[in-house]
């Protein structure tokens, strides 16, 4: 029986024909899960770190409408999936790169459902919580967000959302000028999934350190193997910008 989250969002993109258009024509259900933080941070800019098929990013663009997206997506059939949900959008970038601390090519470990692949190989916790396993390796373009991006020229507020699957601090490794983003919306773990992946208190304590304070807790889920095992954490800058804090 599915759950009433996933009742829920089911009913929630069946209301929305912009949504329904996009399930029907490009196969991209909108992560409508994600409308409370996304109203709520009000950003006039999103960075969509491992923006996938674009279900983030389309649930943002209905929200709102004349806002700038970039985009970055490291696996080839996601990234072109994307590329034609928002072929017609003018503000919406797409960077087929991974996001990391260092620049290079870097090895990708593409698993048997792919919204779950990783820089980091699927461990042990990942086929216990989900069943998901690793299914072969590529290799992608890792660039740091620093280098593919000037901060200062982004229209305010703007919104780092962050989906990487246990890559979390490397895309915050790679961006010396996080101070410049206004919000921090990250899927976190309590349990590791991914191999050497940091996990909700580490990445808390992180953020912490370079002048982020917790704002919200939205869509946790619970695994049958481990109980709560993942959340989507919005973060706040709380610290002003040239803080001695927003050094890493």
């Amino acid at each position: 029986m599915p759950s009433s989250s996933t009742v829920r969002k089911g009913l929630g993109l069946i209301r929305h024909p912009y949504f329904l258009n996009a399930l029907v024509r490009h196969r991209v259900a909108a992560a409508s899960e994600h409308t409370e933080a996304i109203r709520f941070c009000a950003a006039n800019t999103l960075i969509d770190a491992g923006a996938n098929k674009g279900q983030f990013s389309l649930a943002f663009r209905k929200l709102r409408p004349r806002a700038r997206i970039i985009a970055f997506e490291p696996l080839p059939e996601a990234a072109d999936n994307y590329d034609r949900l928002f072929r017609r959008d003018d503000e919406a970038t797409l960077n087929r790169v991974a996001l990391a601390a260092r620049e290079g090519s870097a090895e990708f470990h593409v698993a048997d459902r792919a919204d779950s692949s990783s820089l980091l190989k699927p461990g042990q916790g990942q086929a216990r919580a989900f069943g998901v396993r690793p299914a072969r390796t590529m290799q992608v373009s890792a660039r740091r967000l620093d280098d593919c991006l000037d901060l200062r020229g982004l229209a305010q507020p703007v919104l780092l959302k962050v989906d990487v699957q246990g890559g979390e601090l490397g895309v915050f490794e790679g961006c010396a000028s996080l101070e410049l983003v206004d919000f921090i919306y990250v899927e976190l773990s309590y349990v590791e999934l991914y191999d050497g992946q940091p996990l909700f208190p580490e990445v808390c304590v992180y953020l912490q350190r370079r002048g982020f304070a917790v704002r919200g807790l939205y869509n946790q889920v619970s695994t049958t193997e481990f109980g709560p095992t993942q959340i989507d954490v919005l973060f706040k800058r709380v610290n002003p910008v040239g803080s001695t804090l927003d050094q890493p």
